[in-house]
């Protein structure tokens, strides 16, 4: 049980210390990603329960709905309402990239949970998997996310723009992977392979893009 655990977590906790070492931090900042973290915990709960409500009443049968609006849309909408109104409105930003933090540390702290209760039904033999899609890919909808929520905080002037493409392309993305999983089925790795090379390159580039305008 305890291995299991640890490697439930593991990934997660690798992926937060990965974007935040990258700067920086305050004991009191360093305290708020966690609790950060944990919220994304929390949120697990909420989303499966809705999740398996609308699956047992019949709703979003067909696959593109299932993926894009049952999964990607209420999971990422539920990360960033929580990032809003979290993290956005009462933590001072004082550079984009403390949104990539602050992203990632709620998506990550959903993605360890969601990944402690699959690995407890399923064994350590997915372990590995799972570190490599799943909790990645949601370590990186985070960073996308928190990019804009940065640029947002910090650029006034584009304000709600910013807050709308911090929701937009996490969505997107966020159907895209589950849709590659369902149109692959079993050969699922003839599309995630290149999905989650071209999901790197677009966070780290943000991540890039961010430290260029914090200088």
């Amino acid at each position: 049980m305890i291995a299991l655990i640890t490697a439930a977590i593991a990934p997660g906790m690798a992926l937060l210390s990965y974007f935040y070492l990258r700067n920086h931090y305050s004991d009191t900042t360093v305290g708020f990603i966690f609790r950060t973290f944990f919220v994304g915990a929390l949120l697990v709960f909420p989303v499966m329960v809705l999740q398996y409500a609308f699956l047992t009443e019949g709703y979003f049968q067909q696959a593109f709905l299932r993926t894009f609006i049952l999964y990607g849309f209420v999971e990422e909408f539920f990360k960033w309402f929580l990032l809003y109104f979290f993290t956005y409105q009462h933590t001072t930003f004082t550079k984009r990239y403390d949104g990539i933090v602050f992203g990632v540390a709620l998506s990550l702290g959903f993605a360890t949970l969601e990944n402690v209760f699959y690995l407890l039904a399923n064994g350590l033999d997915f372990a590995l998997g799972r570190a490599i899609f799943p909790v990645s890919s949601h370590a990186l909808y985070g960073v996308i996310m928190g990019y804009y929520f940065g640029r947002s905080k910090i650029e006034h002037s584009k304000k709600r723009l910013y807050l709308f493409l911090a929701l937009l392309f996490p969505f997107l993305l966020h159907g895209t992977y589950d849709f590659i999983l369902v149109l692959f089925d079993i050969y699922f790795l003839i599309g995630m392979i290149p999905f989650m090379l071209l999901l790197w390159w677009l966070a780290l580039t943000k991540v890039k893009r961010a430290h260029q305008l914090d200088v």
